[in-house]
């Protein structure tokens, strides 16, 4: 077990290093001087030199990745250039709402949609199966960035029942959550029930059945663990395009978290707040991608000890 770990730990770190050389690089791959583009065209050329300087964009790009690399060991993210306050203090205060939205997120697709993706695989080929996969296909084809207006009118402006924006108690949660809940309790749902339909007909199963086990037995012992591989697999990717699609809902429902300081720091031509936060999305998508490595070895114990695999 601690060698797999261990394996799986050693595997993310030249991954880590890969996103830093990226992020360190981003304001070379965009088009154009990215002076210019903050400074605008009416900047003199002393002006353009001294954030030239202050960036550390006149080193040559080596000494910049060495310098990036020695500032991100120190934990510093630079300085935002508009707002002149540290990049990582200003993540600090964002990091929280964002991952709880996330969560929140995760877990009410989760609680609702693996439920019901498993009975609609035990009723298959009836009507809770039709009608259960015939709305999933409905909140896979729903994109956040409409469903979210839609909830507001219906639910803030029209109905009154839930706030329209901002981060204030626990009713302000609501609307973000499912709104960017939805398509990945659409995709659990049917991967539940593909993973599970495909399990029954395992050998294993049918032995089980043979040998008079009990129905609970051969879906909670038999069945259900051994579908729950495909499940995990699809809870650590989809953590990653939660955080995507928060970065749209965040500015939908005036969410103060990390989305939002990303997409102001695009607007404003922030390099420093774009850089860490990109850094910050991408190190989280690798822990929760290493987590889920891990958990395979919960769901499935031969993983923690197969060399193989």
């Amino acid at each position: 077990m601690a060698t797999y770990i261990l394996r799986r730990i050693l595997a993310f770190i030249p991954l880590g290093i890969g996103v830093i050389v990226l992020v360190s690089l981003l304001i070379h791959i965009v088009p154009g001087d990215p002076v210019d583009t903050m400074l605008g065209p009416y900047a003199t050329d002393t002006e353009k030199q001294a954030l030239r300087d202050e960036l550390g964009l006149s080193k040559p790009i080596i000494t910049q990745l060495g310098n990036y690399f020695v500032q991100i060991a120190r934990g510093d993210l630079g300085t935002s250039l508009i707002y002149k306050t540290p990049v990582l203090a200003m993540i600090r205060e964002r990091f929280l709402p964002t991952m709880e939205l996330a969560i929140l997120s995760l877990c009410l697709a989760s609680l609702i949609s693996i439920p019901l993706g498993i009975m609609s695989a035990l009723r298959h080929k009836k009507i809770l199966d039709y009608g259960t996969m015939s709305l999933a296909l409905l909140g896979i084809c729903i994109p956040n960035f409409w469903l979210g207006p839609l909830l507001v009118m219906l639910f803030s402006l029209k109905l009154g029942w839930l706030p329209v924006s901002e981060r204030t108690d626990i009713s302000s949660y609501v609307l973000p959550a499912v709104s960017l809940g939805l398509a990945l309790g659409s995709i659990l749902s049917r991967m539940a029930r593909t993973s599970m339909l495909e399990t029954f007909k395992e050998d294993y199963v049918r032995t089980a059945k043979a040998k008079g086990c009990s129905y609970k037995s051969v879906i909670f012992k038999h069945t259900l663990r051994n579908a729950a591989l495909p499940i995990v697999t699809i809870l650590g990717l989809q953590f990653g395009v939660l955080l995507t699609g928060a970065i749209i809902t965040e500015r939908i429902f005036d969410w103060p978290g990390l989305g939002t300081l990303l997409l102001d720091g695009i607007f404003n031509r922030d390099y420093p707040i774009v850089q860490g936060c990109v850094l910050v999305f991408s190190g989280i998508y690798l822990i929760v991608n290493l987590l889920t490595d891990l958990a395979y070895a919960v769901v499935d114990p031969r993983i923690s000890f197969g060399g193989s695999k």
